[in-house]
């Protein structure tokens, strides 16, 4: 790198600089004018291609250079005092918001002299602007600091900058005669489960912290410290010459860090001070500064993704090594010493496996090439034996070599397309089988396609997981389904699950039912593509393959239906049962449908969805068993309702007096609510009589109460749902469903659903009161409450541009029309629409709220205000003006 810009130049000589105000004022204004000089040039030539490694050793030099003049201008050399760098700084790593951590080591007590000079130099450093960390501290203070695993580890960094030169070993042989190996180590292994646990456990979260998350800059300084400090090395590449770390595993790790110094540099530049975590805030910016370009056929987050998805591969590969050399580090240099105390238990294989304490070891070094097929065989171990719970760090790296050598003759070869099969039906860890295929490498080189979106990412808040990552997940809750621990939260799709035939098949399809995404087009059609030849290529009949492929097509179909459209509708039922056509399609849908939900994002899967998609599988059982040729018919499903819910209502009231009430309500009544709901609303309005408004909640059925009916009985008014969801949203409560009702008494007869945020809604009096005394006042003025709400958007919406989309369609069967509208999700939404519906005189009848990360997909079910639907005209015209509003409300 050609010559920066040298403090010495911006700063007095030491002949005439003293420690008077005047001069320490011209020393800080001339290092300030420097560093930013400094940083200047470095950004410039990191723009004009110089490395960042670079760069980041030219800071740490320039500021070692500052730090050791001003060190000198107290006159601290040659007193048994050293300045020490530490930490980050001591390993030579200076981003430009970087801290600079120093220790300030004495061999005895400072003097009262010693003390002064030392208080005038930390002073000079934060008037300089370098905002250090320092801690002085004797020797013997070293000692007694060094037990706490933070200090020892900042120790482990120690390297001398200016001062006495025979306290500069000593930090390092301090942390060794204070800590054992193994004390080190577990200390050591024990913060990183911590610091894994503080970010879920993946390299993948949407916001990520790149220097402490999983796959962080904190991976590669966990190897350094724990084998430097073994080694007694400084540094990590002196680790290639002792043969702990290879130089292809040095380039890999090297490289990565690269890319995360260079992601840590611009979040320092865009936010001005030392940031590590890559909000969505800072993604697009940093994306731009990395030269990520959109392409001309790019949808407006593609470079985001694109960014992203290098990001996650590259957080994959560090803590696929830092797991791998850990795991190395101790099978050779811990577990030696445990032999007396803890001896191996070898359990013996075939002639090229053998268990070691659980974990699958090679026998030999030539294992893979040798038989290339045992690069399957150790996974088919893993998957088919309960006492392997893992593979030998050794083992892993030859493993991770071997692994190369998969090519289309691997994958053609019949023995490995058997083992492949033999893996997904293995009895054993389904989910740690695959995750340690993609992991180390075989899964993507075994099936491309799988390649391709590992890392794959979508900018949104809806899928939280790379694509690669959802797939694993969803395999593993399709396993859990399996046990008997799952009965208790998934009651019906566990035993659906467990008399499935071939789980094979499920499995298959959830391997593959997101593998096209990323390529354009359907990934569902591509997938099932793909789905089909594979499976014809591994084994299974053309009915098998036709089933996974179905499943691959099809695997939306069931949420999609149970939450757009109006399943109390004996039409809308036959027809998702007519596209299922049998029990064995039925059976393996739902128990897919339930695990995607749950693995797409875990926020989605609540007691009303898994309400709406239960009632979907059991109508849809009944008319499969009753026969497609036979359409159901309405008048029985009405007749066969209120046979129901006067059995519920037990003999409280005489027949004559029931019929009545429900004469007023009309046949959709019957049709759109459930038999446990009449009976209720019933009950209520026989006791409380026609005086008005009535509100009353209970818990939703058989659901926990995060799910809540909220029944409102009162004359119909103009605005109604406008200003009910006006509250709704004010008390924090999410809308999930709503049956708007007109009985021919001019009655409103209202149903909603809601999730309580809070969960306190049914146990909490003072709430409960709150709400029901919010909407019985609304109720009274509901042209008063189209602006109720004052809660602001959260950051993350901020930076999502969701344009809404507006579609207007004519069901001609219900003589109503279904809206469909699609826009960034915000407080005060749904009071939104229902305005705009009331101003254009529009009754709502029923409502189906979905809100999927950022986006709100909402689907009402209306009519004009004399109950028919919109003529193409008015609809055109509607669809129109609520795209403009919501639109216009988005970007206010």
């Amino acid at each position: 790198m050609s010559a920066l810009p040298s403090p010495l130049d911006y700063l007095p000589s030491k002949d005439s600089s003293s420690s008077s105000t005047g001069s320490t004022g011209n020393n800080c204004r001339g290092l300030i004018q420097w560093r930013q000089l400094l940083e200047k040039q470095l950004d410039e030539k990191l723009e004009a291609g110089e490395s960042i490694r670079s760069v980041v050793h030219a800071r740490t030099h320039a500021i070692d250079d500052v730090l050791q003049h001003l060190w000198d201008n107290q006159h601290l050399s040659d007193q048994g005092i050293a300045l020490i760098a530490v930490g980050g700084y001591g390993r030579g790593e200076l981003l430009p918001k970087s801290d600079v951590d120093v220790m300030i080591l004495s061999q005895n007590p400072l003097t009262e002299e010693q003390e002064g000079q030392v208080s005038l130099f930390v002073a000079s450093l934060w008037d300089a602007g370098l905002e250090p960390g320092v801690s002085v501290r004797t020797l013997s203070e070293c000692i007694q600091t060094a037990q706490d695993i933070t200090v020892a580890t900042s120790l482990v960094e120690s390297r001398l900058i200016v001062g006495d030169k025979s306290l500069s070993l000593l930090p390092r042989r301090i942390v060794s005669d204070t800590w054992t190996d193994l004390d080190f180590y577990n200390a050591k292994m024990a913060e990183q489960t911590v610091r894994y646990g503080q970010h879920h456990n993946t390299e993948y979260n949407l916001e990520p912290d790149i220097k402490n998350a999983p796959g962080g800059l904190r991976d590669i300084n966990q190897i350094g410290w724990i084998a430097k400090r073994y080694y007694r090395v400084v540094r990590l590449y002196d680790l290639v010459h002792l043969g702990f770390i290879s130089e292809f595993e040095y380039n890999e790790l090297e490289s990565c860090e690269d890319f995360l110094w260079l992601i840590r540099h611009h979040l320092h530049r865009i936010t001005n001070r030392n940031e590590n975590r890559l909000l969505f805030d800072y993604q697009r910016a940093v994306a731009e500064r990395l030269n990520y370009h959109s392409h001309e056929s790019d949808h407006q987050n593609a470079i985001i993704e694109r960014f992203m998805r290098d990001y996650y591969r590259a957080a994959m590969r560090v803590s696929s090594f830092n797991e791998m050399l850990l795991a190395y580090f101790y099978e050779t240099a811990i577990e030696p010493k445990l032999k007396e105390t803890s001896p191996l238990i070898v359990t013996p294989i075939n002639d090229r496996f053998e268990l070691i304490n659980g974990k699958i070891s090679a026998r030999h070094h030539r294992v893979f090439s040798e038989t290339p097929s045992s690069i399957l065989e150790i996974f088919f171990l893993m998957a088919s034996r309960n006492d392997a719970i893992g593979i030998r760090a050794r083992t892993l790296r030859l493993l991770m070599l071997a692994v190369k050598g998969i090519d289309d003759a691997f994958r053609q070869n019949p023995m490995h397309r058997a083992l492949f099969m033999a893996i997904i039906r293995g009895r054993y860890r389904l989910y740690e089988t695959f995750q340690a295929m993609k992991r180390y490498g075989v899964l993507g080189k075994y099936l491309p396609a799988f390649g391709q979106i590992i890392g794959l990412m979508q900018y949104d808040l809806f899928h939280i997981y790379t694509v690669d990552m959802h797939t694993l997940i969803l395999l593993r809750n399709l396993q859990r389904f399996g046990e008997d621990l799952s009965e208790e939260n998934f009651p019906v799709v566990s035993q659906i699950f467990k008399r499935l035939d071939r789980k094979d098949i499920i499995y298959l399809a959830a391997l593959f039912h997101d593998i096209a995404k990323g390529r354009g087009g359907d990934h569902s059609e591509l997938g099932a593509i793909d789905a089909t030849e594979f499976c014809l290529a591994h084994g299974l009949t053309q009915r098998e393959a036709n089933i996974v492929a179905w499943l691959t097509q099809n695997h939306l179909l069931m949420s999609l239906t149970a939450q757009k459209k109006d399943i109390s509708d004996p039409d809308i039922i036959h027809e998702f049962a007519q596209k299922v056509g049998d029990m064995v399609h039925l059976d393996y849908l739902y128990t897919l449908t339930v695990a995607d939900i749950n693995a797409t994002n875990p926020t989605l899967w609540n007691t009303w969805r898994a309400s709406l998609l239960r009632q979907l599988y059991n109508q849809t059982r009944r008319v499969l068993r009753s026969g497609l040729d036979n359409p159901m018919d309405r008048q029985s499903w009405i007749e066969d309702t209120k046979k129901q819910s006067f059995d519920l209502l037990a003999g409280a009231f005489e027949r004559p007096v029931v019929e009545k009430i429900w004469q007023e309500m009309g046949d959709d009544y019957f049709l759109r609510e459930r038999p446990s709901e009449v009976a209720w609303h019933t009950r209520e309005i026989l006791l409380h009589g026609h005086e008005t408004p009535l509100v009353l909640m209970r818990e939703h059925r058989e659901l926990n109460q995060d799910a809540v009916q909220i029944f409102i009985y009162t004359h119909d008014l103009t605005n109604l749902f406008a200003a009910t969801v006006a509250v709704f949203d004010q008390m924090e409560l999410n809308v999930q469903d709503a049956r708007i009702i007109t009985a021919k008494t001019g009655f409103s007869v209202d149903t909603y659903v809601v999730l309580d945020k809070y969960g306190t809604l049914l146990t909490d009096p003072v709430r409960n009161a709150e709400v029901t005394s919010r909407l019985k006042a609304v109720l009274a003025q509901p042209e008063k409450a189209q602006n109720l709400s004052k809660r602001r958007m959260p950051r993350q919406l901020r930076h999502f541009n969701v344009p809404s989309e507006v579609t207007i369609k004519l069901d001609i069967v219900h003589q109503h029309n279904v809206v469909e509208i699609i826009s960034l999700d915000r407080p005060g939404l749904l009071a939104q629409i229902g305005a705009l519906f009331f101003q254009k005189n529009i009754d709502i009848q029923t409502a189906r709220i979905a809100t999927l990360g950022e986006r709100a997909e909402d689907v009402f079910f209306i009519t004009d205000s004399q109950g028919k639907p919109l003529d193409n005209a008015a609809a055109s015209a509607l669809a129109q003006e609520l795209k403009h509003d919501l639109d216009a409300q988005s970007q206010a």
